[in-house]
């Protein structure tokens, strides 16, 4: 008698793969690159030093009809950081006209208080609202695993409420937050110059020949200076040679006047 229950194989090969594809712009790499300076602030006592830094901002943005995306990386030179770290996504849904941000994980900016946050935020809103300005915006929840202390989780809602989101906490122990807002004609495309400045090519090539000048007359002075050191120690020698022989010559004197004074 021929079994007639299909074989494992089979079963296999029936059973419907239900694992999420990733979207095709996920692995997007950036193709457009910018400078960013970083102006130079006091000490913080959270965050520590914050010395003068350049850091660069590459970016990619893909359209079709029914969605766009844009997304930005702020990279630091010499750094690696996790894949989800200084990265903003910003999607429009064309179909449903709305505008999400993201990633799901949060922003997570490297070097912290330097106001890149506000930068990236105001980035993405300044490229959707030059097209879809009247798109809603989708709110998302805020997370707190991040959230280390008071001043961290009140520079994160000053940050949000800077760019025009709302920031709601539906309990008052403020475990917990939410951000909206109403649509992307309400968000702010500006954010503090005074922290972060985007350098164009001129005017990078202009601070790499003024650090250069810069440079090479602070190496000539470095040498008038070791060349009048220099001098200064061939005449303190001189110096202390004359006075060695005067002094020799003072007590040969003095020897010689005892010396005829007790004779």
């Amino acid at each position: 008698m021929t079994d007639s229950s299909p074989s494992a194989n089979d079963s296999e090969a029936q059973t419907p793969d239900t694992t999420p594809q990733p979207h095709p712009w996920a692995e997007l790499a950036p193709d457009r690159f910018r400078l960013l300076r970083l102006a130079p602030l006091p000490t913080d006592r959270d965050t520590g030093a914050r010395p003068l830094r350049f850091v660069e901002l590459a970016q990619v943005e893909r359209h079709t009809p029914q969605q766009s995306l844009l997304k930005l990386f702020v990279r630091l030179p010499g750094q690696v950081l996790p894949k989800k770290h200084n990265a903003l996504e910003v999607w429009a849904d064309h179909r449903a006209k709305e505008l999400r941000f993201g990633p799901d994980s949060g922003l997570h900016m490297q070097p912290v208080n330097r106001g890149l946050g506000r930068f990236l935020l105001a980035q993405g809103a300044l490229w959707a609202q030059k097209r879809w300005a009247h798109y809603l915006v989708e709110g998302g929840a805020l997370s707190a695993a991040d959230i280390t202390g008071e001043d961290m989780r009140l520079r994160r809602d000053q940050c949000l409420l800077s760019q025009g989101f709302d920031v709601l906490y539906p309990e008052p122990s403020k475990l917990k937050a939410t951000y909206s807002a109403s649509r992307v004609s309400s968000l702010r495309p500006d954010w503090n110059l005074e922290k972060v400045q985007i350098i164009d090519l001129k005017d990078a090539a202009a601070m790499l020949e003024q650090a250069d000048q810069n440079l090479l007359e602070q190496e000539n002075k470095i040498r008038d200076q070791q060349e009048r050191l220099n001098k200064f120690r061939r005449e303190d020698g001189t110096l202390r040679f004359t006075i060695a022989c005067l002094i020799a010559f003072s007590l040969f004197q003095a020897g010689l006047l005892i010396w005829i004074a007790t004779r």
